[in-house]
């Protein structure tokens, strides 16, 4: 199998590049963050990257909420302009904004007149057309975003923008909202010259989002630029099953946001050959781009709001992977299961019921994952093949339940518990029935999430 779409969801980063956490500017690429003055707080709240070797192609992943925000509806039919394709996922771009603070969601055609004039202050501060523009925003749902205090913090901005790892920190800095730290993640992989000579590509991304997240995607933004060339259609196909194996397996709350977005950039400075989809080339690109994305996804489940754990849950002997993801995202969603985790409590039957309410994803996650559209179509929402009599549950390597044995294991619960208190707990899982695997992310329930959410406006 070649293509990217048919690769087997690796079970840890083994068969991934190996990603760095910190922030390395791949060529091609500027930008810069500040406090612009939309948060109260005086924190960063500003964000411009911007293509130095003229237009970069473009493909982005967005939130199917109802309520999608203005900055969300604006980025689509910019890439729908420039490509030509009415999905709006793909196109060319020159230019990203991230405005903190205010998410710009319902707030009716005063808020798509608010973007779009934005849109214009950007294209004329970095030279290019209005269609070239990209869009995020984050904040609180309702309000509208303070045009003049964007359009001052953009002057001021723009010129001081550079093409260094610093200016993509201080971008990552500025994305945040109650993220108790900046998430960055970078790799290099090898790809073939133009030369015929192998040549070094950097895939980087930043991301922000700790709360009303769960699949598909999360109240979360993120950017994720490469040096490789590729053709917007070819960064596409390779950015959505990265999505839907990463992003979209990862939940902090259970809540879908109206401003979840990600954007791929690949300015092609690094002087590789063009990577074109289904060859060699496009397998090693979106591999980097998927441990780059799978990285920061973890990132966000460990900064959860209030989180004091990490929790995968690492799922094996599936049917097949897609059945693989829909139990680990079952398991990891469960509030029982997040509350159980906080208290290191270990109840492997919450466990247990999670999995059994396990139900694939809907039709579009299962299709980018690499179901064909006719299987998607039938077998979205439908429940995921189990058997009690062949499942295994271990515990932060506790085997607590082996359904060949009878179901319930004896194991030594004080040693459960103390094995649970550590910043990542590991809930594995043998289906027993064929060789899918997946992967989830989440995090525990605690009372500083219910606090913290209860006061968020006020």
């Amino acid at each position: 199998m070649t293509t990217l779409s048919k690769r087997r969801v690796p079970m840890s980063s083994t068969d991934l590049p190996t990603v760095a956490r910190r922030p390395v500017m791949p060529a091609g690429f500027a930008a810069g963050g500040l406090a612009a003055g939309i948060k109260a707080s005086g924190r960063p709240d500003l964000a411009v990257v911007t293509s130095t070797a003229g237009p970069a192609a473009a493909a982005a992943v967005f939130t199917p909420n109802t309520f999608a925000a203005a900055p969300v509806r604006l980025s689509r039919a910019h890439l729908a302009a420039t490509s030509g394709d009415p999905r709006g996922g793909f196109g060319w771009a020159e230019a990203i904004i991230s405005t903190s603070g205010s998410a710009n969601a319902a707030t009716g055609a005063a808020g798509d007149d608010d973007q779009m004039a934005i849109a214009a202050l950007l294209a004329e501060a970095v030279g290019t057309v209005i269609t070239r523009t990209l869009h995020l925003s984050t904040g609180i749902i309702g309000t509208r975003l303070p045009f003049e205090v964007v359009a001052a913090g953009l002057a001021r901005l723009v010129p001081t923008l550079v093409a260094t790892d610093d200016g993509l920190a201080a971008a990552a800095e500025a994305l945040r909202t109650t993220d108790s730290v900046t998430k960055v993640a970078t790799t290099t992989v090898e790809l073939p010259g133009r030369d015929g000579q192998t040549a070094t590509v950097t895939v980087s991304g930043i991301a922000k989002g700790v709360g009303m997240i769960h699949p598909r995607m999360a109240t979360m933004l993120s950017i994720v630029l490469t040096d490789a060339a590729a053709s917007p259609e070819t960064l596409w196909g390779l950015l959505r099953p990265a999505a839907a194996r990463t992003w979209d397996q990862l939940s902090v709350d259970g809540d879908t946001s109206t401003n979840d977005t990600v954007f791929l950039l690949a300015s092609g400075a690094s002087g590789v050959a063009p990577v074109e989809a289904g060859s060699p080339a496009a397998l090693t690109l979106g591999a980097a781009i998927e441990a780059v994305a799978r990285d920061l996804a973890r990132q966000q489940a460990a900064d959860g709001e209030g989180a004091s754990t990490l929790i995968t849950a690492a799922v094996t002997g599936a049917r097949d992977d897609a059945d693989a993801r829909a139990v680990a995202r079952s398991v990891i969603s469960s509030s029982l299961v997040k509350a159980a985790a906080h208290g290191r409590d270990p109840n492997w039957g919450r466990i247990a019921g999670a999995v059994g309410n396990a139900r694939l994803a809907d039709a579009a996650v299962l299709e980018a994952a690499g179901l064909s559209a006719a299987d998607a179509a039938v077998r979205a929402g439908s429940p995921a093949e189990l058997d009690p009599a062949t499942l295994h549950i271990s515990i932060a390597g506790h085997l607590v339940f082996d359904g060949a044995q009878g179901g319930p294991v004896a194991f030594d619960r004080a040693a459960a518990r103390e094995a649970m208190n550590a910043p990542e707990l590991v809930l594995a899982l043998d289906l027993g029935l064929g060789a899918g695997r997946g992967e989830a992310y989440g995090c525990d329930l605690t009372e500083t999430y219910v606090i913290e959410n209860s006061e968020y406006t006020t």
